[in-house]
């Protein structure tokens, strides 16, 4: 017989690498929200699922099971070998830990898999999310990155990562950049696999020495960030970055790629169209539509983005420790790196 198992449990397993976490809950209620790392395998397909959800309504509980029944049947060979050729040990879920989860795990130890499943489902893993977002104590020094739209941050935070440093990318956790633009040729998050994925991020950096992310605001796209990093911003060492515009420009432009994704930029401009003078919004509107993407960005940063920043820096009673001024984003890089090693060694030797 299978076995249930707690969140905090199956977390545990989770970080051990000693399990593959499997969710059978249906195509679009997977790509919602998941457990990070999750498989996808069904009981049910969308359309399958809202048949059977549409008798449980209309005819009753018994007419949904045997229907769901009928449905199930069919597949199960396919199911069962799907299962099968999955070697590490598994644990499935479902919504809140009900019919499609015990019902798989039920038929996979008949054919002699043994599968464990999370008691609570998906629901109690959301609120042990929240929870945990809540209480958990984070305690390694931050280190803030400021700097104008363009100036290379998050390019320079996943450069650092790759040198080993503890980095928070909150952009990439949210499938956004932060602005009006910010979604362009990203897949974004919503604010549920948003807190899982900075949950993950947050335990697996919680012993080291220091972190490093970008000083966001409360809001990037359509989630919110959450307090406990509100707490790490205002005890961090804050470094502000000061690129030429001329290299934000072709930042933005490496990583944008308007000429992949020009009818989004247009729409994306129409929104804040009306927030810059009118002929300066008609001449980036006439740069974008003629492929001149560098004076079209130019522009906009010059007449939207940098004097947006200044306002928006003045709300915010921090500090700054540090400014590094650098001719791109490399050489930025080698600067932010030489800062933080310093701060580090000086609190080893003076803690």
């Amino acid at each position: 017989m299978f076995q249930d198992i707690t969140i905090e449990e199956c977390y545990e397993l989770r970080n051990r690498r000693e399990l593959v976490l499997i969710d059978v809950r249906s195509p679009s209620e997977y790509n919602e929200a998941t457990i990070p790392g999750s498989l996808n395998i069904p009981l049910f397909d969308d359309q399958e699922r809202a048949e059977v959800g549409t008798i449980y309504k209309q005819v009753n509980v018994q007419a949904a099971k045997e229907r769901g029944l009928e449905i199930f049947s069919a597949k199960l060979p396919s199911f069962i070998k799907t299962f099968a050729n999955i070697a590490e040990n598994k644990t499935v879920f479902c919504w809140r830990g009900g019919m499609r989860s015990k019902t798989t795990a039920t038929v996979l130890s008949l054919m002699g898999i043994r599968v464990y499943r999370i008691s609570g489902g998906y629901r109690a893993y959301r609120q042990y999310v929240v929870d945990q977002l809540r209480e958990i104590q984070f305690e390694p020094q931050s280190f803030v990155l400021h700097g104008n739209t363009g100036s290379g941050k998050t390019i320079i935070l996943r450069d650092m990562k790759q040198n080993g440093h503890p980095v928070l990318d909150l952009e990439a956790l949210a499938g956004h950049r932060g602005s009006i633009f910010g979604s362009i040729g990203l897949k974004s998050h919503n604010q549920k696999m948003f807190d899982s994925l900075l949950l993950d991020e947050l335990q697996a950096n919680a012993q080291s020495s220091h972190v490093l992310f970008e000083a966001e605001s409360r809001r990037i796209g359509n989630i919110t960030v959450p307090d406990l990093m509100t707490d790490l911003r205002a005890r961090g060492q804050h470094i502000r970055l000061e690129l030429p515009l001329e290299a934000r420009v072709k930042q933005i432009i490496d990583d944008y790629k308007p000429w992949e994704n020009i009818d989004e930029c247009i729409r994306s401009f129409q929104i804040i169209k009306s927030r810059i003078h009118t002929p300066v919004a008609a001449e980036i509107q006439s740069s974008l539509m003629s492929e001149k993407y560098h004076s079209a960005v130019e522009l906009l940063l010059t007449y939207y983005y940098d004097p947006k920043y200044s306002f928006s820096s003045n709300e915010h009673d921090e500090q700054i420790s540090f400014v590094v001024k650098a001719a791109n984003t490399d050489d930025a890089r080698i600067q932010i790196e030489q800062i933080v090693n310093d701060v580090m060694e000086f609190k080893r030797i003076r803690p």
